[in-house]
């Protein structure tokens, strides 16, 4: 089956086979059940928590396919759960009444901008009957089952992309193992890793200088942390954690702002780029904390760093091959920004009934 699209030229207008209800008539929120850290045997099933998976265990709660909705903590995040899964009490998860496609109402609420109605103080909390009094429109199943198939589509492609990045990650890092560590020369320079790099702290931004559109990534120690209008950098950097989270190594490339959370590391020569990314990778970077109140990680310690340099014609050979891998990785990311860019901008069209899914059979 075919589908193509249309568009409602008067969008203000109800469209034809279309309802106004609201959310509380046709969807209903349980909550979720507590299971501590400690309660979890680890097992198949995924455990959500507000904000996505935060861990596994050997039962479920709810059969899948099902919403999980954030209700304390981060509020509003709306994940999807395609196998059976445990949803736990920092959660809601929903049921959908009558017959309706549970796919069309992961779209639907993530086009409600639940994430803006906090109704507590203290904790971000999301009150169950707020969401109920949300009014939408309703297409029929066949259009609801359409709409879903198109965005569906879209993120399949997505989760493509992403799946073969981390399998082409994956590739050089073992080829960095079998070089660098198994198959190491004795007679290879140890050098400190303050020799062979540059390292820098990022730069705070203040709140007004962050924009929901912005046409550049602000980059913190867990990686993307929001847009902004202005970039610090625009050239491939290695960067990791400062302060809050530390372990997690990035790569970043084009126009960014780095924030002051990061420490920002710039080989000295294009071929150490790979050998450093790498080495920093399996540097068990966390246990250089050194913060008494928070994580913290000094220059002068990552300076400190003992690394092992290999003769000029294994680092250039490793650094072309691994450098063909990450120019796939690049245009897998161009890909992907491509496909996001085009379901962000078709999801509320497609919610307000303004772009009509059309079964080209009929």
């Amino acid at each position: 089956m075919g589908f193509g699209m249309a568009i409602n030229e008067n969008d203000k207008t109800i469209p034809k086979g279309w309802k106004k209800v609201k959310l509380g008539e046709v969807l209903e929120l349980f909550y979720g059940k507590g299971l501590k850290e400690s309660d979890r045997i680890i097992g198949n099933y995924p455990v959500y928590g507000s904000n996505g998976i935060v861990g596994f265990h050997n039962e479920y709660l709810v059969e899948a396919p099902g919403i999980i909705i954030g209700r304390k903590g981060t509020v509003g995040e709306v994940k999807l759960s395609k196998i059976n899964f445990y949803p736990i009490d920092t959660t809601y998860y929903a049921k959908l009444k009558n017959n309706n496609d549970i796919f069309f109402f992961y779209y639907l609420l993530k086009t409600l901008k639940l994430n803006e109605m906090n109704s507590h103080s203290a904790v971000p909390g999301l009150n169950r009957d707020a969401v109920y009094s949300l009014e939408i429109l309703l297409p029929p199943l066949s259009e609801q089952k359409a709409i879903a198939s198109v965005l569906s589509s879209l993120d399949d492609k997505i989760d493509l992309l992403h799946r073969q990045n981390q399998t082409l990650e994956k590739m050089a890092e073992t080829l960095f193992r079998k070089w660098f560590i198994e198959d190491a020369k004795e007679d290879w320079e140890e050098v400190k890793l303050g020799e062979i790099i540059e390292i820098s702290s990022g730069k705070g931004l203040k709140k007004n200088e962050f924009v929901e559109n912005g046409l550049y990534p602000v980059l913190g120690a867990n990686g993307e942390i929001g847009k902004t209008n202005n970039f610090l950098f625009n050239e491939p950097l290695i960067f990791t954690g400062r302060v809050g989270t530390l372990g997690n190594v990035f790569i970043s490339e084009g126009k960014v702002w780095l924030s002051d959370n990061t420490l920002i590391i710039k080989p000295i020569t294009q071929e150490y780029f790979y050998l450093v990314y790498f080495f920093l990778k399996m540097a068990k970077l966390e246990e250089l904390n050194v913060g008494s109140t928070q994580p913290l990680i000094r220059q002068t310690d990552l300076k400190e760093l003992d690394i092992i340099i290999p003769d000029n014609e294994t680092i250039n050979k490793f650094h072309k091959f691994v450098d063909q891998i990450f120019n796939k990785i690049k245009y897998n990311k161009q890909q992907i920004r491509t496909l996001e860019q085009m379901r962000d901008a078709l999801l509320p069209k497609l919610m307000n009934g303004e772009v009509r899914i059309m079964n080209n059979e009929q």
